[in-house]
């Protein structure tokens, strides 16, 4: 049984569509279902402030927790995703 958009929570919002696509990866690779909510005015015009081109990541509630461990050290900088 599918789960249903009622049953996916936002465990981030990120600042334009590249930022959420990475997230969305990272956390889909850790096995973790995602969903995509664009905010509108900002994905037709391509503008990413003050709240335009946020996007809201939601996964199922149930993996809410778990996903946010993953996103924190993209949060804080420790990711070590640093190039070289």
């Amino acid at each position: 049984m599918a789960a249903k958009r009622k049953d996916f929570v936002v465990v981030y919002k990120a600042q334009g569509e590249l930022e959420a696509n990475v997230i969305k990866s990272h956390l889909e690779s850790e096995g973790i279902p995602v969903i995509l909510q664009y905010e509108s005015a900002g994905r037709v015009f391509g503008l990413t402030v003050d709240g335009l081109g946020e996007v809201r990541i939601l996964v199922p509630q149930e993996l809410a927790e778990e996903a946010r461990q993953i996103i924190k050290p993209r949060e804080t900088g420790e990711a070590g995703d640093e190039v070289m």
